[in-house]
């Protein structure tokens, strides 16, 4: 088996997972600015790949969103290599994380499946921790049908919501159970303020960045 494209001695990968809703992209945001952190959403690379003029995976990720169902692995690993090394380049140098090829990476909503998760460790970088936001179904469902209102997102409805809670009970809490085995998840309760549930985060980030602090 060949190595991983990125040294995890050098570069710090967490997953940030939770329900539809959970506050992963708020609390990314938060730790960009105070931890100068790459946000990297598979989503998000997902979605602006589907748009970009000549894709060759636009009408699969496309049809894949739409149903609620997970993309093929092998499109979202390809487009997370493709932005990890392009923010690696675009970084070198910067104080706070990024000098001598090293880095800093926060991937919000992967891996939601088993695959992705043993072919990112074996084949990109093998991750540090698991953030793992949880809360109720009701909560997920408010949050995400206040969003519907202004996000303009295809999947921000009733019916996609629920496709998606069951395709993340059936695929992603496996995944999550895989890292708890390893001692790699942290779990937070994302039912407070967005600033009750940063605080309960930093002391988590701070002990993977810092650990001889």
């Amino acid at each position: 088996m060949s190595n991983p494209t990125f040294d995890n001695a050098k570069v710090t990968v967490i997953f940030v997972l939770g329900g539809p809703g959970a506050g992963k992209g708020t609390q990314c945001s938060k730790l960009v600015d105070g931890y100068n952190f790459c946000h990297l959403s598979a989503g998000d690379l997902l979605r602006a790949e589907q748009n970009r003029e000549g894709s060759q995976y636009g009408d699969l990720i496309r049809t894949n969103i739409r149903e609620g169902k997970i993309v093929p692995s092998y499109v979202t690993l390809k487009l997370l290599e493709i932005a990890m090394a392009a923010a690696l380049k675009e970084r070198d140098g910067q104080d706070n994380g990024w000098k001598d090829g090293h880095g800093r990476f926060l991937i919000d909503g992967f891996p939601r499946k088993m695959d992705q998760a043993e072919l990112f460790d074996d084949t990109i970088c093998l991750s540090a921790l698991t953030l793992f936001y949880d809360t109720t179904e009701k909560v997920l469902t408010d949050r995400l049908l206040e969003r519907a209102k202004t996000s303009g997102r295809e999947d921000d409805n009733l019916d996609s919501i629920l496709k998606r809670f069951r395709t993340y009970k059936e695929e992603t809490m496996p995944v999550i159970e895989r890292y708890q085995s390893q001692n790699k998840v942290v779990q937070i309760d994302s039912s407070g303020t967005i600033e009750q549930v940063y605080q309960a985060t930093v002391k988590v980030i701070e002990k993977v960045l810092y650990p001889a602090a």
